[in-house]
């Protein structure tokens, strides 16, 4: 039994804050369905008077603050938050409308060296930040419990499994951009807050118990202290479909499309897949359609996209056809860092067999630590120490090549002999 099963085994988990007592236990052990939050659903904050009541509310609160927030992925443009949840003792649970309530720089500076407690971190920071919610510290329940070695590490999972409830999940794909939002959503995304605070209590615990509490530590001050993401250069080269995309003026259709697509998804603030799908594209960058009657043939122009729709697309692609050959984006733009892994055998079989030495002692020292591979040590950094070793590789210099790829000291105090060794062993 691993250290993470041993825990869902306890059943004094299950009593934690709001869980039931033993006595309250199925004796089949089945999880108790969570169905109200404690104080029932909070009223939605879209005033800027509600708000300040809130603010004053959470700031007199005690302890840890539960954080979630609700995207429109699939319905929206961007990343934005259409729901914020939280709860903490002594102020319960609220939720907040950013679209009523948009600037929650004063929520975020009630709460200013408070601990928020949010699950899967990096998903919901960015939308927060853009609210001006931004936390100095952290606890991410997800990370916790990849790090204590629970296999499965779904806010449900990890809820049913270390304290005994079952969360209602079927509302997280809907369309949180809808105003007024329907009351069953409204529960849902209360009880997403519900017991987050009682997950990350018997998570320290665990993490304590299994000597894994300073590196979740360490983890978490790297995600609050971390900088936004700078922008990504050239998007439209990840648009789904572009293995098929050979030559460079076909590359150059599915950049006017994908350009096209996203000013008028913006200026709609629609999902740019509902504007026009990816594989639309790819068909358009494939087939250079000469006008706009060969390219309502293609799919993804069919028959119900009207005539001034078909003429914007089609002027895309003239675009494209008519650029000189010298401003046609170049194929297989070089990537910062080493090659594919694939590559390597032919370019440096040196260093293709570092590569192999070191992800054989990373994967087994990942297994025994009962930790997934990549938070023990990204895969990039690996790569990137084996494709261009210091030297000599030594602990220190292998040391610091870690600290410089942004590994934290746990892990560079873990990983460095096992690197260290590779690279010897293939010198």
């Amino acid at each position: 039994m691993t250290d993470a099963q041993d825990t869902a085994s306890d059943t004094a988990l299950r009593t934690t804050g709001g869980a039931p007592s033993d006595d309250d236990v199925p004796a089949d052990g089945l999880p108790i369905p969570l169905l109200e939050p404690r104080e029932g659903i909070p009223p939605v904050v879209a005033t800027e008077d509600a708000l300040a009541e809130v603010i004053a509310a959470f700031a007199a609160g005690r302890g840890p603050v539960a954080v979630d927030a609700e995207r429109a992925s699939g319905y929206r443009y961007g990343q934005r938050a259409y729901l914020v949840q939280l709860r903490r003792e002594g102020a319960g649970s609220a939720l907040i409308d950013p679209v009523g309530c948009p600037d929650l720089s004063a929520l975020g500076d009630a709460l200013a060296g408070t601990e928020w407690i949010l699950h899967a971190a990096t998903q919901d920071l960015p939308c927060l930040r853009d609210i001006g919610m931004v936390p100095t510290r952290l606890f991410d329940t997800e990370l916790a419990g990849r790090l204590a070695g629970f296999p499965r590490v779904g806010l449900g999972a990890m809820v049913e499994t270390v304290l005994g409830y079952a969360l209602e999940k079927g509302h997280s794909a809907v369309d949180w951009s809808t105003r007024p939002l329907p009351e069953p959503w409204l529960r849902y995304a209360a009880l997403d807050v519900e017991l987050l605070v009682d997950l990350r209590d018997e998570l320290e615990k665990e993490l304590d118990r299994q000597g894994k509490l300073e590196w979740a530590l360490q983890e978490f001050d790297a995600i609050a202290s971390a900088p936004p993401a700078p922008p990504r250069k050239d998007p439209w080269r990840r648009t789904s479909g572009m293995h098929k995309v050979r030559r460079r003026r076909q590359m150059a259709v599915v950049r006017e499309l994908w350009t096209a697509r996203d000013k008028v998804a913006q200026r709609r603030d629609v999902s740019p897949g509902k504007v026009l799908s990816d594989a639309a594209i790819i068909e358009a960058a494939l087939a250079l359609p000469p006008n706009v009657g060969a390219l309502s043939a293609l799919p993804g122009f069919g028959q119900r996209m009207g005539r001034r729709q078909l003429e914007q697309w089609q002027a895309a692609v003239d675009r494209a056809k008519a650029l000189p050959d010298a401003e046609l984006p170049q194929p297989g733009q070089q990537v910062a860092g080493p090659p594919p892994p694939r590559a390597w055998a032919d370019k440096d079989p040196a260093a293709a067999a570092r590569l192999s030495a070191a992800r054989a002692a990373v994967s087994a020292l990942a297994d025994e630590l009962n930790l997934p591979q990549e938070n023990l040590i990204t895969p990039d950094t690996v790569r990137r120490v084996c494709w261009e070793p210091p030297s000599p590789a030594t602990p220190e210099t292998v040391a610091a090549a870690l600290t410089g790829y942004g590994a934290r000291p746990w892990q560079v105090g873990l990983v460095t002999p096992l690197l260290t060794r590779a690279l010897a062993a293939q010198a």
